[in-house]
């Protein structure tokens, strides 16, 4: 790196991309707009790239810009963990992305006992589907995603950590007047509730349905949303295929009854997945934390 390049030229660069213009990032630094511009043109001659590109008001960045800025956060956010593991006392944020697979009842657990043990240290969870996660992940906007396993195209620069299997489940409410009937026949005669279409469950579900002469079958609603899909289900004789651990409580309760769908294939992989070579105050712990869990669940 040319070491005309500064921190102050990095961290300006990266509030920018936050904001998307100057202006505001000038007022939260207290300079003038044009002192941010030079320390921003200072950067892309550095760097020899256009980091932007000026849309009217708006800053876009450039496919040289959203490279660097990925790099860029991972660095600071290591440069940061590492100036607090030398503060006595020191505080920090964990930032962990949620699918809604383990977010029921295994996260929870993971974060009631890290809190426990390093009450300092903020958690911060961020939940949206599995897409979102793994760009925020690639990003650095979050520290690792815990969840399903990505698929392999995905796992460039990344690692996955396996903590057991989970199995995707056919429910409905537990007085479903075909709760009796092989799963095929009951799905055929009930609005049927599908994870979206960029959900990482909805391969196996689609494959399971050809398997049974349904691919025809037109879902009435799509969604992973604890609460939609429960709601959905207890108000109709809609059916619904979701992973366990999302309904894990309404089924000890007896609220969903579970369907059995005889297909071992809709089983998959619960993990963490995080960046390669990237740690942060509090990542390893938590993975202990989380392993030793898993062990007890099996």
């Amino acid at each position: 790196m040319h070491p005309g390049v500064k921190l102050r030229h990095i961290r300006a660069f990266l509030e920018i991309a936050a904001e998307g213009g100057l202006s505001s990032v000038a007022r939260a630094q207290g300079i003038t707009q044009p002192a941010l511009s030079r320390t921003l043109a200072e950067l892309e001659t550095l760097l020899g790239q256009a980091m932007f590109l000026r849309q009217g008001r708006r800053m876009v960045l450039t496919e040289a810009g959203t490279l660097f800025r990925r790099h860029a956060m991972a660095a600071m956010q290591a440069l940061e963990a590492a100036a607090r593991a030398v503060k006595p006392g020191g505080s920090g944020v964990l930032r962990i992305g949620v699918l809604p697979s383990v977010a029921t009842r295994f996260l929870p657990q993971v974060m009631l006992r890290f809190r426990e043990l390093h009450p300092a240290i903020l958690l911060a969870a961020e939940t949206g589907p599995h897409f979102h996660l793994m760009r925020l992940l690639r990003d650095g906007a979050v520290d690792m995603v815990v969840g399903r396993l990505p698929g392999s195209s995905e796992m460039a620069g990344l690692r996955f950590d396996h903590l057991y299997e989970d199995g995707v489940i056919l429910v409905a409410r537990a007085d479903h007047p075909l709760r009796d009937r092989p799963a095929p026949e009951a799905l055929a005669a009930s609005p049927l509730v599908l994870p979206p279409a960029t959900a990482l469950i909805r391969p196996a579900v689609t494959d399971y349905l050809s398997a049974h002469g349904l691919s025809g079958l037109r879902p009435a609603f799509e969604t992973v949303s604890l609460a939609l899909g429960r709601g959905l289900c207890l108000g109709s004789d809609a059916m619904w295929f979701i992973s366990h651990g999302v309904v894990i409580h309404e089924l000890e309760r007896g609220e969903l009854v579970e369907l059995p769908t005889g297909a071992r294939f809709l089983s998959g992989a619960i993990g963490m997945t995080r960046r390669q070579a990237i740690s942060v105050s509090g990542l390893s712990e938590f993975e202990e934390i989380a392993r030793e869990l898993a062990r007890d669940k099996a």
